[in-house]
C-alpha cells in the first residue's frame, strides 16, 4: 500500500505545521490556558482562513473535500503544538454528526459556518454513570407539540461552556443502555445552565443541564450508527494527535540528553540511557503505524470491522504513549514535573487522550468480546 502523501496533502502538512509553530510557542499556550475561554478566537479565525475547519467537508459546504488522511495530518500538528482550540468538539464531533446524519438542510446551514469559523459546536453525549458505555443515555427527549423537549444532565462535554450550538443525544425509547431508541437533537446553547472548567491537560469541558429545553432541529431518531461512526472517527483523530505529541516529546528528550551533563559528560553518552531512548523510539513507531491503521479504517462501512480496528489502535497507542511518557519524565528528572516545562504538559495530554472515548483496558475488553486477541 502506498503511504506517500499527495502534493496537496504535503502542502496541507507544511502549512499547518508552520501555522502551529508560529502561534503555539510554549509561553503563548500558557497565556491561552489562563484566559477566560481557555482558547483563542484569533487562532480559530486563522484555522478557518487556512481552510483547516473545513478540510474534510465537501466543496459544496465550503470545504476542501479532504478525508481521513487530511484530518490525520492536522491532528498530528495539533498534537505537537498542544493546541487547545475546540477543533475536536466542533469539526470532528459536531461536524461529523452533521455529515453523517443525512439532513441536507442542517448540513447546508451549519457546515459552511463551521468551515468559516462563524460558529462553534459541541457534542453532549457522556453521562456520569455511563463510564465507557457509548449506548448509555438517560437524558430524555419527549414530544412537545410539533417539536421535542430535552431533560437531563450531560457531563464532560468538550468545550461545552463556549459552544454556540449543542448536539445532544437523548433517549426517546427503551432502557438507558439500549443501542436503539437514541435520538440526536440540535439545541441553542443560549440560556442553558452550563458549568465550565479546565481539565487536567488544559482543555475545557462543561456540565450541562437541560430542563424542558426545546430542540431547534432533529438530526436523527435512530442515532446509534451515526454516533458510533463519529466517535470512531474522533478516536482516529486522537490517535494521530497522540502520535504528534509523542514525536515532540521524544525529540525534546533526545535534545535534553545531548545537553544535560552528569559526571562531566552529556547523559546521552551513557549506554543504558541510549537504550531507553531507543525503546522510546520503538514505542513511537508502533504508535505511528497503528495511527495509520486507524486512519485508514475510520471510513470503513462495516461498523464491526471499523470498531475492532479503532480499538486495536487505541490499545497500542494507549500503551505506547504511557511507556514513552514515563521514560521521558524519568530521563528529564525533576524538571519534567514542573508546569514551566512542556514535557509534563505532553504527558498530561497523552493521559487524557487515553481516557477519552474509552481507556486502554476498555478497548482491550471490546477486542476480547469481539473474539480478537490483543
Amino acid at each position: 500500500m502506498d503511504f506517500d502523501l499527495s502534493d496537496d496533502q504535503r502542502l496541507l502538512k507544511d502549512s499547518v505545521d508552520r501555522l502551529v509553530a508560529d502561534i503555539y510557542g510554549f509561553e503563548q499556550r500558557k497565556a491561552l490556558l489562563a484566559s477566560s475561554d481557555g482558547w483563542s478566537r484569533e487562532n480559530w479565525a486563522k484555522f478557518a482562513e487556512l481552510g483547516l475547519l473545513g478540510a474534510n467537508f465537501a466543496e459544496q459546504h465550503n470545504g476542501f473535500g479532504g478525508g481521513a488522511v487530511e484530518t490525520m495530518l492536522i491532528a498530528q500538528a495539533f498534537g505537537r503544538g498542544l493546541v487547545v482550540e475546540p477543533y475536536l468538539a466542533t469539526v470532528t464531533l459536531a461536524g461529523g454528526l452533521l455529515r453523517h446524519c443525512g439532513v441536507a438542510s442542517l448540513q447546508d446551514e451549519y457546515l459552511p459556518r463551521i468551515a468559516a469559523g462563524e460558529v462553534t459546536m459541541c457534542f453532549a453525549h457522556h453521562e456520569r454513570l455511563a463510564r465507557y458505555n457509548q449506548d448509555y443515555v438517560s437524558v430524555s427527549a419527549t414530544r412537545a407539540g410539533d417539536g421535542w423537549q430535552i431533560n437531563g444532565e450531560k457531563s464532560l462535554v468538550l468545550h461545552g461552556a463556549t459552544a454556540d450550538k449543542i448536539i445532544v443525544s437523548a433517549r426517546i425509547s427503551g432502557a438507558v443502555t439500549d443501542a436503539g431508541g437514541i435520538g440526536l437533537f440540535l439545541v441553542d446553547a443560549a440560556g442553558l445552565q452550563r458549568r465550565g472548567y479546565a481539565t487536567q491537560d488544559g482543555q475545557r469541558a462543561a456540565e450541562i443541564s437541560f430542563s424542558a429545553t426545546p430542540a431547534e432541529a432533529v438530526l436523527s431518531l435512530d442515532a446509534h450508527g451515526v454516533i458510533a461512526q463519529t466517535i470512531d472517527e474522533a478516536s482516529a483523530f486522537l490517535c494521530a494527535e497522540a502520535v504528534g505529541a509523542m514525536e515532540d516529546m521524544h525529540a525534546t528528550t533526545i535534545d535534553y540528553m545531548k545537553t544535560r551533563k552528569q559526571f562531566g559528560r552529556a547523559i546521552g553518552e551513557f549506554q543504558v540511557l541510549q537504550h531507553r531512548a531507543v525503546d522510546m523510539l520503538v514505542e513511537l513507531e508502533q504508535a505511528r503505524s497503528m495511527s495509520l491503521y486507524a486512519t485508514m479504517m475510520s471510513s470503513e462501512t462495516d461498523a464491526a470491522e471499523r470498531s475492532r480496528a479503532i480499538s486495536a489502535a487505541r490499545v497500542q497507542i494507549g500503551t505506547s504513549s504511557r511507556k514513552l511518557g514515563q521514560e521521558a519524565i524519568q530521563l528529564h528528572g525533576g524538571i519534567a514535573m514542573t508546569m514551566e516545562y512542556k514535557v509534563g504538559h505532553y504527558f498530561k495530554r497523552l493521559t487524557m487522550i487515553e481516557k477519552t472515548f474509552g481507556d486502554t483496558e476498555s478497548h482491550r475488553a471490546r477486542l476480547v468480546a469481539a473474539g480478537t486477541a490483543f
